[in-house]
């Protein structure tokens, strides 16, 4: 028996989830992507995974230079978000105007954020219409304030962390 991908859309829409932007570069060109396939893969080794979609600039950007840097949002970063999801022209420059830094690998990282991994690309699966990159960090610089909100995502709409705790 077979799901369709509508069926497990719907589903999926009820797993809270944080919000990071994935950003990489590659010969003078960068581009970031708003990413919720986010996830720790080990410890031990230190490995990460993110899932791209094909045919996205960002995707392109990390099959070439094998590497990427990821930001995890806090709350009040959701027109961050929003940016990078693509409400603005898929040709237009996501990043421009945003204060940026680099840590390792030359990825730009969004200042503001709660943390910042920088990466390199140790294995990458194709997976139906997305590939998944399994990393390990280069880097790993995370913000002192420890009373800062995530930013989550649930049900196709941001969730404040204080309401989830209530619930």
């Amino acid at each position: 028996m077979s799901v369709s991908s509508d069926s497990v859309r719907q589903s999926m829409r009820y797993w809270a989830t944080g919000v990071t932007i994935v950003t990489a570069a590659h010969k003078g060109q960068q581009h970031g992507m708003t990413v919720s396939s986010f996830t720790s893969l080990s410890l031990d080794p230190p490995r990460l995974l993110i899932s791209l979609a094909k045919g996205t600039r960002t995707c392109r950007l990390v099959a070439l230079s094998r590497r990427f840097g990821v930001s995890l949002l806090a709350e009040d970063q959701r027109e961050l978000s929003d940016r990078f999801a693509g409400r603005m022209s898929e040709e237009e420059d996501r990043l421009a105007g945003l204060e940026v830094f680099q840590l390792a690998t030359g990825a730009p990282l969004l200042k503001g954020a709660l943390a910042w991994l920088d990466c390199r690309v140790t294995r990458t699966m194709d997976s139906g219409s997305h590939l998944v990159f399994i990393a390990e960090p280069l880097a790993a610089l995370s913000t002192e304030d420890s009373l800062a909100a995530p930013l989550l995502y649930f049900n196709r709409s941001y969730l404040a962390p204080q309401k989830a705790l209530e619930g």
